[in-house]
């Protein structure tokens, strides 16, 4: 799964690509939770993602919960639709911070 992450002022964004998934989810849980390690401030931009299963909602869910720790905070961005009914389905949806845009993410968390 590629992944790519930098810095928006000050706020590590992390670009994920392809299928969140149980071969995938432990590098995504991994690269999500060591932005903690110099961020407190993290968005996830989701628009590449083409399938999420529980194994990867349970590494977004594992990432939003060290931000609670480390009263840092935690967004989504470019949620495709097939990636929000599983969210919704999870109800996750109303527990996660959901932008339209990094921009939008950024200027919330600021």
């Amino acid at each position: 799964m590629p992944l790519e992450v930098r810095e928006v002022d000050g706020v590590a964004v992390v670009a994920l690509e392809g299928d969140i998934d149980l071969q995938s989810s432990p590098a995504v849980r991994q690269q999500l939770l060591a932005c903690f390690e110099s961020h407190t401030r993290v968005v996830v931009d989701l628009s590449g993602v083409t399938y999420i299963d529980s194994s990867g909602v349970a590494s977004l869910v594992e990432a939003f919960q060290m931000a609670r720790k480390k009263s840092g905070t935690f967004a989504l961005v470019n949620v495709s639709s097939a990636v929000m009914r599983v969210l919704s389905l999870a109800r996750l949806d109303r527990v996660f911070s959901i932008h339209p845009s990094i921009e939008a993410a950024v200027a919330a968390q600021a």
